[in-house]
């Protein structure tokens, strides 16, 4: 009967490892843990200390930093495919897992599926002839080696990779393997894993060429299983469930998909939420039933292939937003505050919020943590709102049904506000003109990372008057443009005076608008 040694590769939250882990142990199966060295050695201890009763459990042989795309998660998975490979002689099958993955079928029912034919899964597909790949980079990530993280390094990461195709450094892949890719959730059998460890430990070589491929888990087991492994034994599917919304992000599973999820020809299932506790309990009491009969269908893995391959076409369920007219509408309006100290346009937008029904939103793409509404996570990546500036602000004219919004950008932004005066929606721009004083700009500079706590007095002081100089071409710059609908305000003039220009701007009366320029100390450091 089948036994599973389950490799788990984790990062965070101790307690739910160790509850995954009891879980995953409970009908006799086995699960060997590589717990990322990023997260500390007291986190890592809770984890020993909670499971040190439970003899299934073994962890990976060494404990290292793990980072998205590189060679580090495949050097991982290998470390914990090692240790359960020594520690339980009697695992028949090996299965990667994550910490949000669990379990939609019975321990029973998964045994006999595994039983019922001698083969591996794991997608596995021709790196070069398939269509895996439908975006970004593709030989790139073989011919050119790459030491840098191209999401926590990417001018590093391209300058490298172009600096190496100028000099002609382009490398030859392994003569004898031929390269495969696909997903990173597999289920293989112990025979093929003693194989693939053996292989490692052999070939160096080719070891080594893969250890600055880019986003090596996605190659490095799906070409050697290919080349180790008869055709025949072989099916190129995942059994781990996951489905992605319109924006390309991964659907977070919560208690009400119970019903989909088990009746899904899958055995396992990711993303599970963290706060999911309902399903969490009655998926883990499913795993250790008994006797239970599962009514599955088949649209599960078709529907999981329809998502993926739309998926890597960057559509999913529907195209993405970005992938349609990236117009605002002829009907809206867009209100544009320009202003280089952030905190001053906040206040401002503040009080717009209490005094008028206008949706506001701060400095979306200058600022990370911007307050935006939940987009399925999305919308927490400032380059992905950086780069599809319009469609984003169109997606929230269409969230909050409204054709006037107001957004803040910073003084260096003329080139996105002359974009914004092109499109076919009407535009209107308020400039806060502000007060700069030199210990205001000496704090700018170390916030934007031109000087630091430890650059000397005199150098700060030569330096204030480059960048005062700067910001007075910026705004100059945004005067000259000469936008139709421009009106300004000052940080030294009266909420009197300054209320006729935010009456204009925001199109309210005066008084709404006087209201607006009146409160306490709203342009005043």
């Amino acid at each position: 009967m089948a036994r599973i040694a389950f490799i788990l590769l984790c990062h965070k939250d101790p307690e739910a490892i160790i509850d995954q882990a009891r879980r995953l142990t409970a009908a006799g199966d086995y699960i060997a843990i590589h717990f990322d060295a990023r997260a500390g050695k007291q986190a890592f201890e809770t984890i020993r200390e909670g499971l040190k009763d439970n003899p299934n459990v073994a962890y990976a042989t060494k404990r290292i930093k793990c980072g998205w795309g590189e060679w580090s998660l495949v050097q991982a998975s290998l470390y914990a495919v090692e240790a359960a490979e020594e520690a339980f002689p009697r695992a028949t099958h090996f299965y990667m897992v994550s910490g949000d993955c669990m379990s939609i079928k019975s321990a029973e029912h998964i045994r006999k599926f595994l039983d019922n034919d001698d083969i591996d899964y794991i997608e596995s597909f021709d790196f070069f002839e398939s269509d895996w790949i439908k975006t970004g980079i593709k030989k790139d990530r073989l011919i050119y080696r790459h030491w840098f993280n191209e999401r926590t390094q990417k001018w590093l990461f391209y300058k490298s990779m172009k600096l190496q195709e100028k000099l002609g450094l382009q490398r030859e892949i392994p003569s004898d393997i031929r390269v495969q890719i696909g997903s990173q959730w597999w289920c293989l059998r112990r025979r093929t894993i003693e194989a693939l460890l053996d292989f490692t430990r052999t070939r160096k070589d080719v070891v080594n060429f893969f250890s600055t491929t880019w986003i090596p888990d996605e190659t490095y087991f799906q070409t050697l299983v290919r080349h180790l492994v008869p055709n025949n034994e072989i099916n190129s599917r995942t059994l781990t469930f996951l489905m992605f919304t319109d924006y390309g992000m991964p659907v977070v599973l919560y208690n009400d998909h119970y019903d989909l999820l088990v009746s899904q020809d899958f055995l396992f299932a990711r993303k599970i939420s963290p706060d999911a506790t309902e399903l969490k309990k009655r998926l883990g009491d499913l795993f250790v039933a008994e006797g239970v009969d599962f009514h599955t269908s088949d649209e599960g893995q078709s529907l999981f292939k329809f998502l993926a391959d739309r998926g890597r076409h960057g559509r999913r369920f529907a195209p993405r937003f970005w992938d349609n007219d990236s117009a605002l509408g002829r009907n809206r309006e867009l209100l544009i505050i320009v202003c280089k100290k952030w905190h001053v346009a906040k206040r401002l937008v503040a009080k717009i919020k209490e005094q008028t029904d206008i949706p506001c939103v701060e400095y979306l793409f200058d600022e990370e943590n911007t307050p935006l509404p939940d987009f399925g996570g999305v919308e927490k990546s400032l380059a992905k709102r950086s780069r599809h500036i319009r469609s984003w602000t169109r997606m929230l004219f269409d969230y909050w049904d409204t054709d006037r919004m107001v957004i803040c950008l910073d003084s260096n932004k003329v080139d996105l506000v002359r974009d914004f005066n092109n499109d076919k929606s009407s535009t209107r721009v308020l400039e806060i003109e502000c007060d700069f004083s030199d210990d205001y700009l000496k704090g700018h500079m170390k916030r934007v990372g031109l000087a630091s706590d430890r650059t000397p007095d005199k150098a700060l002081d030569s330096l204030v008057s480059t960048v005062r100089a700067d910001i007075d071409r910026e705004y100059h710059e945004i005067r000259d443009a000469d936008f139709e609908c421009y009106e300004r305000i000052s940080q030294s003039k009266s909420p009197e005076q300054n209320a006729p220009a935010i009456a204009r701007f925001l199109d309210v009366p005066e008084d709404v608008a006087h209201q607006v320029a009146q409160a306490d100390h709203l342009f005043y450091d």
